[in-house]
């Protein structure tokens, strides 16, 4: 059975910093790459992150440029997203997803979409 799970949301006053993991199974996590998604209410889901499978590949949306760390644990097949210097903007729910690469960068998928596993999603929210 392929699980994706978020963890890690929670609420947070701006400038400050949470860490997202997603932990994966039921499936060959290293042959995927990983991304994270968000959306908030009214707006379309976005790309914010993506990590290739072996790591070697990453975007991240201009938003959250500098902010945002994402990086994976291929031993414990996780991924994690570390956020700082959060702002209120970021309030949405993330999704962590995985899909293969099928030829494609890591930018592109992410910026495409995934079309593969997705999570259920976890709620970040930054207010004062």
């Amino acid at each position: 059975q392929v699980q994706l799970v978020e963890s890690g949301g929670g609420l947070v006053q701006p400038g400050g910093s949470l860490r997202l993991s997603c932990a994966a199974s039921g499936f060959t996590y290293d042959d995927y790459a990983i991304g994270w998604f968000r959306q908030a209410p009214g707006k379309e889901r976005e790309g914010v992150s993506c990590i290739s499978s072996s790591a070697g590949s990453t975007y991240y949306a201009d938003s959250v440029k500098g902010r945002f760390t994402i990086s994976r644990d291929n031993a414990k097949n996780t991924v994690y997203l570390q956020m700082n210097s959060l702002k209120p903007e970021d309030t949405a729910v993330y999704y962590c997803a995985a899909d293969s690469p099928f030829g494609l960068t890591v930018q592109a998928m992410c910026v495409m979409g995934f079309h593969g596993y997705w999570g259920q999603g976890t709620q970040v929210t930054v207010s004062s």
